[in-house]
């Protein structure tokens, strides 16, 4: 895994964020509150129902997420990178890469202390 990570992938979780991340991405998946891909993640982003969004920071070229984090800052919405697409699809519950995906809200969701302590984590970052 190559250190090299393209300055355009900001904000990026460090690792304990990450597990936190890909964690809670996880469980949502479980919960039914994920949508994988870049096309599914804007949709959620467009019709406002993301809580947050994670990309990947290897995903080739970075260009094709990076109208990602200009729609979520219009929607007021938090994103973060972590490093790598594989990690983020095992996360997503598939054998593929996934290079974004979308936690979305759902009403009386179990999953929205956990949701809401990773969007704080995740705008520190953004300072």
């Amino acid at each position: 895994m190559g250190d090299e990570v393209n300055p355009k992938a900001y904000p990026l979780a460090d690792q304990v964020l990450t597990s936190k991340i890909l964690n809670l991405v996880q469980q949502a998946a479980n919960y039914q509150q994920l949508k994988k891909g870049a096309n599914e993640a804007t949709k959620t982003l467009n019709r406002g129902q993301s809580e947050f969004i994670v990309m990947s920071a290897d995903a080739e070229p970075l260009e094709i997420l990076l109208h990602l984090p200009l729609l979520c800052e219009d929607k007021n919405v938090p994103y973060v990178f972590v490093r790598s697409k594989q990690a983020l699809g095992r996360a997503c519950g598939v054998s593929r890469p996934v290079i974004a995906a979308s936690v979305i809200s759902n009403e009386g969701s179990q999953l929205k202390p956990q949701i809401q302590t990773i969007q704080r984590e995740i705008e520190k970052l953004l300072v």
